[in-house]
C-alpha cells in the first residue's frame, strides 16, 4: 500500500507539515511560534480555562504549556487575575498585545494557506471543513476516553 493511499499516514504528514510550516511563518513574521499561537487560541474558549484544559485540549504535557505561559507572560502576551470565586487560583487570558498578536497570526495563516484552497471550489472547502470538525470532535472525545480508562 502506498502512503499516499493510507488516510492517517497522509493526515498525520500533513498535519506535521502544515504546523512545521506555520511556525516557520510566524517566527518570521511575527517573532512568536506556533505553540504560542495555539496557546492564544485555546485561551479564548472562555475566560477561565486552566492549564491543565490547555495542555489536553493541544495535546501536550502540562510542564511544556507551564514554560510556554511563562515566557508569554514575560513578553507581555497573556496577563494573570485571581479567581474571584477561588482566590488560591489564576486565570490566565489574552492581554491586549496578545489579542492583537492572534488576529495578526491568523491573517498571515489564512495568507499564505490560502493558495492550497484554490484548488478547492467552495462547496469541497465547505465539506472540508466539516469532515475536519467531525474527525476532530471524534478524536477528541477518543482521547478524553483513552485517558479515563
Amino acid at each position: 500500500m502506498s502512503p499516499t493511499n493510507n488516510i492517517g499516514y497522509m493526515l498525520h504528514h500533513l498535519s506535521f507539515v502544515l504546523a512545521r510550516q506555520s511556525d516557520q511563518v510566524l517566527q518570521e513574521q511575527l517573532g512568536i511560534g506556533f505553540s504560542q499561537f495555539k496557546i492564544l487560541m485555546a485561551l479564548q474558549i472562555g475566560p477561565s480555562v486552566q492549564q491543565r484544559q490547555i495542555a489536553d485540549k493541544l495535546g501536550q504535557t502540562e510542564a511544556s504549556i507551564s514554560r510556554q505561559i511563562k515566557l508569554m507572560h514575560e513578553q507581555g502576551l497573556l496577563v494573570s487575575i485571581k479567581n474571584p470565586q477561588n482566590k488560591r487560583e489564576h486565570i490566565t487570558r489574552a492581554s491586549t498585545k496578545g489579542e492583537r498578536l492572534t488576529n495578526k497570526a491568523n491573517e498571515v495563516l489564512n495568507a499564505y494557506h490560502s493558495p492550497m484552497f484554490h484548488h478547492l471550489n467552495v462547496k469541497q472547502q465547505e465539506q472540508l471543513l466539516e469532515i475536519l470538525a467531525i474527525m476532530h470532535d471524534y478524536a477528541c472525545v477518543s482521547t478524553v476516553h483513552h485517558l479515563d480508562k
